[in-house]
């Protein structure tokens, strides 16, 4: 079990080994396993990223974020700009359905509604607007169409988790209803923790999925 202050070390050197991120500028504070990333970046996308790298350690049991985001001056965007930039970025999207996509922009922070099939839709869409200039800011709020019964789903998850996460599949817990997907249980890291994830999350009919699994310490 690593201490605090291994923790600590370890995020700081996968935020160093992050090409996207600008580790100078970000702080990291642990207590308890819980991190704790401060300071500031340049983009949302930015903070997006070290967010992600800090999951990607071990022993990282939970993550808050206090990270400003100051855009310069050549990324600052109106509202407006921002919003027809994101409706033509997604109208050239192959993985997207036209006109599937509802877009609010208010202070350069981004709501994305309306109705896709797959999971992957949904994290294109969040992904196309990620990287675009002026964004401070991601609300996901896009919901999956229902497709097959709760039976199938859970055999389908059930299934995906034995061929991708292995001995750990007999630590996780499903329970489907009406589409709805709850995952319980201990992994040994975020890493797996995003395997589950990953697996309920393709698996066809599943419309939302509720992240209870625990991360070892």
């Amino acid at each position: 079990m690593k201490t605090d202050q291994q923790v600590q070390q370890d995020v700081i050197a996968e935020l160093r080994w992050e090409p996207s991120v600008n580790a100078s500028d970000i702080g990291v504070l642990v207590k308890d396993g819980v991190v704790t990333l401060t300071g500031h970046v340049e983009s949302y996308a930015e903070k997006w990223h070290a967010e992600r790298a800090a999951q990607r350690v071990s022993g990282v049991g939970a993550l808050t974020l206090e990270i400003h985001i100051a855009l310069p001056g050549s990324s600052q965007r109106k509202d407006v700009d921002i919003a027809l930039a994101i409706e033509h970025a997604l109208t050239w999207s192959i993985a997207i359905p036209k006109d599937a996509i509802k877009v609010v922009v208010e202070g350069g922070w981004v709501t994305l509604s309306g109705e896709v099939r797959w999971d992957y839709q949904r994290e294109a869409a969040a992904s196309t607007v990620r990287y675009l200039l002026g964004v401070t800011g991601v609300s996901n709020q896009i919901v999956l169409k229902p497709g097959i019964s709760s039976i199938a789903v859970k055999s389908d998850i059930d299934a995906a988790l034995k061929r991708r996460a292995h001995n750990e599949a007999e630590k996780i817990d499903v329970a489907v209803h009406d589409g709805d997907v709850t995952l319980s249980g201990k992994v040994l890291s975020w890493s797996e923790k995003d395997l589950v994830r990953y697996s309920a999350w393709g698996t066809p009919g599943v419309r939302n999925v509720v992240d209870n699994l625990k991360v070892a310490s």
